[in-house]
């Protein structure tokens, strides 16, 4: 009997996963290179959701730019409409009443929860467990009739406005929303005996990618990304805006910087929201009968009775709305903590009715730079749990 002392020859496989992948989280190519089940190099492929909005809003007045932003993060919509308003309020140097600002603090903070959702439950279908994934729609679709009820729509929600937000909570508003908040805080600890303490949950992503601090501050992670490699880092606590300085609440953070610490964060997060919400509810009720938005709008429009249907009546009306805001001259750029981390926005203004520059800091597509590191030596398994884990989205990303 003889026994080979030589290894196998061996050859290094390439493989796509994606575009149309269920598992990616949106239309995301990754270009494999395996050794067996081994990833020995991940190159993400990004560019096949770019629909040109930064470019888009270089083209339109600041108003009309307003429902695009819908279309960044789609999954936060409320918050992106939050940041263009604030960035466009910052340059006009236009007052946001109380009352608009509470109402945009619950509205975040609904959404925070509602995205979180999301990537709870895809997780879990992720890895195995599809009934969560139904937990986490069922809750959703709670915060979607909330979000029907003050605003028309259920995902592209353009609510916010520059001054102020669309329309004022409807009658019942309020307390359906704390009937949900109510309602919601005890299917955290479901959720968490379900998955975040299941022992098969917990082997599959404990030490899995793990990010140590300083790879991630490097790296440019955000939000749960960030704070689950053990950095107390929340732009709503350390650069307040809106009125966070006004709540109390905590920052969850994890130390150990793998799959699992980041899916916990989420978890602690959206507990967190329920805290925010609950404290604006309480103070938005003191300021009942308060305008909702702005007497400032940089554009002035004719009176109701001069609105004729005649065609040169509605032209003489489109061409004054169209005008929009006068920015005066000057940059601004602004963050807001939303549910992937820091998206940021940046406006430049040459004094104009349209911008001259738009450019926003994508949190998923730094998270999503960061993942070709993170799956090497990693089993090809193990990349749909990394992937899962930075809860990246490619609106968001590719912009």
């Amino acid at each position: 009997m003889t026994t080979r002392t030589d290894a196998l020859p061996t050859q290094e496989m390439t493989i796509n996963m994606g575009p149309q992948h269920p598992s990616t989280h949106g239309v995301l190519r990754v270009i494999l290179t395996t050794d067996g089940e081994v990833v020995t190099r991940a190159v993400p492929d990004m560019g096949y959701l770019h629909r040109g909005l930064e470019k888009i809003g270089e083209r339109v007045t600041y108003a009309q730019y307003m429902p695009f932003t819908d279309r960044l993060d789609y999954l936060a919509a409320m918050n992106c409409n939050c940041a263009w308003a604030w960035a466009v309020e910052k340059l006009a140097k236009i007052e946001v009443p109380e009352r608009a600002e509470y109402l945009r603090v619950i509205v975040c903070e609904l959404n925070r929860i509602s995205s979180h959702l999301i990537a709870f439950g895809s997780y879990t279908a992720d890895m195995g467990a599809f009934t969560p994934f139904l937990y986490a729609i069922r809750e959703r679709e709670r915060v979607n009739d909330l979000f029907e009820m003050i605003c028309g729509n259920r995902l592209t929600y353009n609510y916010a406005r520059v001054g102020g937000v669309s329309g004022d909570a409807p009658p019942g508003f309020l307390d359906k929303t704390k009937e949900f908040l109510d309602y919601f805080e005890p299917k955290l600890d479901e959720y968490n005996n379900l998955i975040s303490y299941n022992k098969i949950f917990v082997h599959r992503l404990a030490n899995v990618a793990v990010i140590p601090a300083e790879e991630a501050v490097a790296y440019g992670l955000t939000g749960p990304n960030l704070r689950g490699s053990g950095l107390n880092w929340d732009i709503r606590k350390n650069e307040p805006y809106l009125f966070y300085d006004q709540v109390e609440f905590d920052v969850p953070v994890y130390e150990q910087g793998d799959c699992d610490a980041r899916a916990r964060v989420r978890i602690d997060e959206m507990r967190e929201s329920l805290r925010i919400a609950e404290q604006s509810l309480d103070k938005i009720e003191q300021l009942a009968g308060e305008p909702w938005i702005s007497d400032d709008r940089k554009v002035v429009l004719p009176p109701r009775e001069e609105l004729q249907t005649s065609m040169e009546s509605l032209i003489h009306h489109f061409k004054i709305v169209s005008e929009g805001y006068r920015v005066p001259a000057g940059e601004v750029y602004v963050a807001i903590e939303g549910p992937r981390g820091e998206e940021g926005c940046y406006v430049v203004s040459d004094g104009g009715a349209k911008p001259w520059r738009v450019h926003f800091r994508a949190p998923s597509f730094l998270a999503i730079a960061a993942a070709p590191t993170l799956c090497q030596e990693h089993l090809i398994a193990d990349l749909i749990a990394i992937s899962a884990s930075l809860d990246t989205l490619m609106g968001d990303s590719d912009r």
